[in-house]
């Protein structure tokens, strides 16, 4: 075999790695951006730990085949990047909507294609949906909240009923 096909194996065995061990990937299109416009993505990407590569279409496709997964191919045409969430399902999906949104790119320019969510392939409206679920910090703040929230109204009336016994304003 030649030393092309054994390189180009050992790619694809590297991109089914980083699809095994991400939680989600968001396939991007990108096309009419400026250098510094994709720096300040890769940098975005990079402070929510997310890790945004370019890579060939046809690896893609292939370690795409030795992982069984379907339906991702129809949007491996054309220049793509790839978002691998490692640690968050959310923040690839959140990092580009956010950068899309605050630099006013244009569909044509910019745009999620699809991805995946652990093995389920996804559309540009998941993936957009996605991207609008709060932080998990945020969302552990919420379900403390509405958990602190009825035990604070319970130690509330039950101390105005101590003091209402005991003959105490109930203030």
């Amino acid at each position: 075999m030649s030393a092309n096909f054994e390189a180009k194996k050992e790619i694809v065995s590297q991109i089914k790695s980083r699809f095994e061990n991400a939680q989600s990937v968001v396939v991007v299109h990108y096309s009419g951006i400026t250098v510094e416009e994709v720096t300040k993505l890769r940098t975005q990407f990079r402070e929510a730990g997310v890790e945004y590569v370019v890579l060939k279409n046809k690896l893609v496709d292939r370690a795409l085949e030795e992982m069984n997964i379907e339906g991702l191919k129809e949007h491996l045409t054309g220049p793509n990047a790839f978002a691998f969430g490692h640690k968050d399902a959310v923040a690839p999906a959140k990092v580009i909507y956010d950068f899309i949104d605050k630099n006013k790119k244009e569909k044509e320019n910019l745009c999620v294609k699809g991805g995946l969510l652990g093995k389920e392939v996804m559309d540009e409206k998941a993936i957009k949906a996605l991207s609008q679920i709060p932080a998990k910090e945020v969302l552990l703040a919420r379900l403390v909240g509405s958990i602190h929230s009825p035990v604070a109204n319970l130690v509330y009336c039950l101390e105005a009923i101590r003091k209402q016994k005991a003959g105490e304003s109930a203030e």
